[in-house]
């Protein structure tokens, strides 16, 4: 009796664990919810897909390796050292097929046709920024496949706020469209205007929650987006060893471009960088705007190390 009561005790204090597959409240879900969460599963198992042959033995196949943000994180960087890598087959563009409607509609088999072309040892790879704070996203791909090594890539919040309101300024520059200064998209009625989709998208524990939901904490790499722009050879060897490499990519693939102001890339002697979009300058900000920013993702941050069970260095 005493042992039953003991591990009756056990029992009930047992710590929760993240769970490795969708925890979902059956209760809560609606009915419309319910069939569309089947017709998600029967369209993400069904197996007439033909994965594309060639003659000299590569295929097209689904990505075992997905980039999955976040946007201004450094995705594309990653992208690049990782394809310096002879057992990489990454695919060129943004595929945006779990987070778009239109891709998604079009089904695996559409998906697959995106892919490169890659050798039976060779991890098919494809990167598109916008899944991690995409809500539809995890589930959609935790039907694709289980198993899928997801890598996610960040960066100081307030720094990523600030990429990404740098790129939708030359982004409207370059087509002679004028663009508000970052203080009218930062500041409303006189604070921090925390409804700005930016700040949103840095809010990453929010995200990652979603996540974790589907998947492990173990199918997750973090790269640090900060160290890797300032030494980019041990993140990659962190990515190497998640992705159970054998270790090709080396020290002397990457040389720091001083006209740039960052590293580039060295493959067989010949010589890459990114492209000159990236490293771009960030506007200037008022001390006490920037101090703002700071504070208002103090808790948001320490949510998140809690979250991983890792810290970094941001504000």
């Amino acid at each position: 009796m005493a042992a039953f009561l003991l591990g009756a005790v056990l029992l009930i204090v047992q710590p929760q664990i993240v769970p490795s597959r969708p925890a979902v409240n059956l209760k809560a879900e609606t009915s419309s919810q319910s069939v569309q969460r089947e017709l998600l599963k029967k369209m993400s198992q069904k197996n007439d897909f033909k994965e594309n042959f060639h003659s000299n033995g590569s295929c097209r196949h689904l990505p075992q390796t997905i980039i999955i943000g976040v946007r201004k994180g450094g995705t594309r960087a990653l992208l690049e050292m990782l394809s310096l890598h002879p057992d990489i087959a990454a695919a060129e563009s943004e595929v945006h097929f779990f987070d778009w409607e239109d891709h998604y509609r079009n089904g695996l088999q559409w998906y697959i046709n995106q892919m490169p072309l890659s050798y039976p040892h060779q991890i098919t790879l494809e990167k598109t920024p916008a899944y991690f704070t995409s809500p539809k996203v995890p589930e959609r791909v935790y039907y694709m496949n289980q198993s899928v090594r997801l890598l996610l890539i960040l960066r100081d919040p307030s720094e990523r706020v600030l990429s990404d309101y740098t790129q939708v300024f030359y982004n409207h520059m370059q087509k002679h469209k004028p663009y508000p200064s970052i203080e009218q998209f930062l500041i409303k009625d006189g604070e921090l205007n925390v409804d700005y989709k930016a700040i949103n998208r840095s809010l990453y524990y929010i995200h990652m929650q979603n996540w974790l939901k589907y998947f492990p904490l173990d199918h997750i790499h973090i790269v640090d987006g900060d160290k890797l722009i300032k030494d980019p050879f041990p993140e990659i060897e962190k990515v190497e060893r998640f992705l159970k490499l054998s270790p090709q990519i080396n020290a002397s693939n990457f040389y720091f471009n001083k006209t740039k102001g960052f590293y580039c890339l060295r493959d067989s002697g010949r010589e890459r960088c990114l492209h000159e979009s990236k490293g771009r300058a960030h506007p200037q900000v008022d001390t006490r705007l920037l101090e703002k920013l700071h504070e208002y993702f103090h808790e948001p941050n320490k949510k998140f190390f809690e979250l991983v069970g890792r810290t970094f260095d941001w504000h």
